[in-house]
């Protein structure tokens, strides 16, 4: 049986190299222009080449955005761009326009999938992209999944993905017009300024300058602003369904965001197929999730949801329970000291949970830490400082360390 694909969101060659170790089977990331995501760090060729190698030595792929709604001047130097990236070696483009789409096709053979924001919504038009020749279709994310089994069964020889975790757009595929309409930045370009997120008051047309607030919560109300995704418990339907590849939002999130995130994931797919007919779901994996920065959570459109008030969180700012305070930069078995970098402000007699891939966190009271310099410490609260401490379980180099935070 073929695994179901974990595609996990790239914003710089460090969340490459943490999605891969953490369980990543594919990569999804921009390069300088042509994709979405200006607010990531995005990549040069020369980065793209060594996220590239590093993602095949270890037999992974890398998927690249070109998912912009282009202007004709958003042509220039798409070609060249398209030689460099096969020369990368990298294993598919991502796209959203039939303009790009057709230079990708008459300029390269790189693999094109098509992007959530072509709006693929039912099985004509995933079969018209296939006749043009993607190999893979991202379907939108408004389609239920009684709807994907439909579209899998209806159209042969083309994979279908869809997204299964993290930010939700209000606007159809995400074509969204209101960034650009109210402060100049254009979403469609890669330059969204989350206007969905705001607060919002009404104001009624004889008295300019009164704000009356719309009140859902002591906060305001965020009538625009979605939950997160999240299909951790249903993985088993996901799978049977036939979707080919799970895509996980997020390439401005932390690397500590995607090191949770895909480790749960990572486990959920493999616990399902050491044992599909007895498989159950666990709810420590989504309890693993719930320790990264996180909105409420929904299943949006996949159960006919997100019609109404379940979908909308009623507050912009973000559930945070779990500080990422460090992580292993290297471990002696004979002194069992770890050597750490530290992330977040650590402190003697701080209790920590300590996790990699694919195992299970640990407990742990740090008892001492020393700099490198040999000098005992009581706090680590200088950016990235490097010490070791005494820890009762062997770790290894890229285990990542968090602390609860304090109420």
């Amino acid at each position: 049986m073929d695994k179901i694909e974990l595609l996990a969101p790239a914003g710089d060659l460090e969340k490459l190299k943490t999605a891969i170790d953490y369980g990543a089977d594919a990569v999804y990331l921009g390069g300088e222009a042509f994709g979405l995501r200006k607010a990531s760090k995005n990549f040069s060729i020369e980065k793209i080449k060594e996220g590239v190698a590093y993602a095949h030595a270890r037999g992974r792929k890398v998927h690249v955005t070109l998912n912009i709604i282009p202007h004709d001047k958003d042509f220039d130097g798409l070609d060249e761009y398209l030689h460099a990236l096969e020369e990368a070696k990298v294993d598919a483009v991502i796209v959203a326009d039939p303009g790009i789409f057709m230079r990708v096709k008459k300029a390269s053979s790189i693999p094109v999938h098509m992007s959530t924001q072509g709006s693929l919504t039912n099985s004509e038009t995933v079969r018209f992209w296939r006749d043009l020749g993607a190999e893979r279709v991202v379907l939108a994310r408004e389609l239920t999944l009684d709807e994907i089994r439909a579209i899998e069964k209806d159209v042969d020889g083309v994979e279908i993905e869809t997204f299964v975790h993290g930010a939700m757009c209000m606007s159809y595929s995400g074509r969204c017009l209101m960034s650009n309409y109210m402060t100049g930045r254009d979403a469609n370009q890669g330059d969204c300024a989350q206007p969905c997120r705001y607060k919002y008051h009404l104001v009624e047309e004889n008295r300019p300058g009164e704000y009356f607030p719309i009140e859902s919560t002591e906060e305001g109300s965020f009538i625009l602003n979605s939950k997160d995704l999240c299909m951790i418990e249903h993985i088993d339907e996901l799978i049977e369904a036939g979707i080919r590849s799970l895509k996980i939002e997020g390439r401005v999130k932390s690397a500590y965001y995607l090191a949770t995130v895909i480790r749960a994931y990572r486990m959920a797919i493999d616990a399902y197929y050491a044992d599909p007919k007895n498989y159950r779901y666990d709810p420590r994996w989504l309890e693993e999730i719930k320790k990264v920065s996180h909105r409420d959570f929904t299943t949006g459109f996949y159960y006919g949801e997100a019609k109404g008030p379940e979908g909308i969180s009623d507050s912009v700012t973000y559930i945070k329970d779990y500080d990422f305070v460090g992580v292993v930069l290297d471990y002696d078995p004979e002194t069992k000291r770890a050597t750490i970098e530290q992330r977040n402000r650590i402190f003697v007699g701080d209790e920590v949970e300590v996790f990699g891939p694919g195992k299970d966190y640990f407990t742990w009271t740090i008892e001492d830490m020393v700099d490198q310099a040999g000098t005992p410490l009581e706090v680590a609260n200088k950016a990235r400082q490097v010490f070791t401490a005494a820890i009762p379980r062997p770790v290894e180099a890229k285990d990542m360390i968090r602390k609860k935070v304090e109420d």
